[in-house]
């Protein structure tokens, strides 16, 4: 069964066309068929379609953030956030 395709024009950096050209080059494909593995792997791999706290939860994922880091991590910038308001308040 054919797969209907939509012809389409898309302006690029150079760059970029050359990184298209080579990832087209190493999986033996077409430059058209590179761009739509590029594009499928970008979507399937995006967590922000499943919300904000999922992307967040996914970047922590990423960076190798485990629950006991990110604790200490809002904790310091709690503080460093009422440090920095209380700078601001006359009086203080």
């Amino acid at each position: 069964m054919a797969i209907p395709k939509v012809k389409g024009t898309y302006s690029m950096d150079a760059e970029t066309v050359r990184m298209l050209e080579g990832l087209a080059r190493r999986w033996n494909v077409s430059k058209s068929e590179a761009l739509r593995r590029a594009i499928h792997g970008a979507a399937d791999a995006e967590p922000a379609a499943r919300g904000p706290l999922a992307a967040l939860e996914a970047a922590q994922r990423a960076m190798g953030l485990s629950p006991k880091h990110a604790a200490r991590w809002q904790k310091r910038a709690r503080t460093e956030r009422r440090a920095s308001s209380r700078k601001g308040e006359p009086g203080r």
